[in-house]
């Protein structure tokens, strides 16, 4: 079975650091692929935030570039999004995904299909 679990939101002050965990399993990594984080607040439309591709490359969405990355540990199977410098408008339930790359780029918009998680919290105050 394919599934794909989140972990490590949680609650936390404006400036502060949090790590998200995604654990993939039943996913092959034979063919070109794009994984990402992606996350919504209430009311808004899901919105991409970073992707990592099968050959490292990776993207950011403007507003967090420089303060999130985005890595994988292929050989574990686990996707991590490293999160400092938080602010209130990162708020959010934060989900990652994984879909074919038909041998293009990752750009970060919300794919047609793919494996989706659960999603995990993340709540910045201020």
């Amino acid at each position: 079975q394919v599934q794909l679990v989140e972990s490590g939101g949680g609650s936390v002050q404006a400036g502060g650091s949090l790590r998200l965990s995604c654990a993939a399993s039943g996913l092959t990594s034979s063919n070109m692929y794009c994984m990402g984080w992606f996350r919504q607040a209430p009311g808004k439309e899901r919105e991409g935030i970073a992707t990592i591709q099968d050959d490292g490359i990776t993207n950011y969405a403007d507003s967090v570039n420089g303060r999130f990355t985005i890595a994988q540990n292929n050989a574990k199977n686990t996707l991590y999004l490293i999160m400092d410098s938080l602010k209130p408008e990162d708020t959010a339930m934060y989900y990652c995904a994984k879909w074919p790359r038909a041998g293009g780029y990752c750009a970060v918009y919300v794919p047609d299909f793919g494996y989706w998680g659960q999603g995990t919290q993340v709540t910045v105050s201020s």
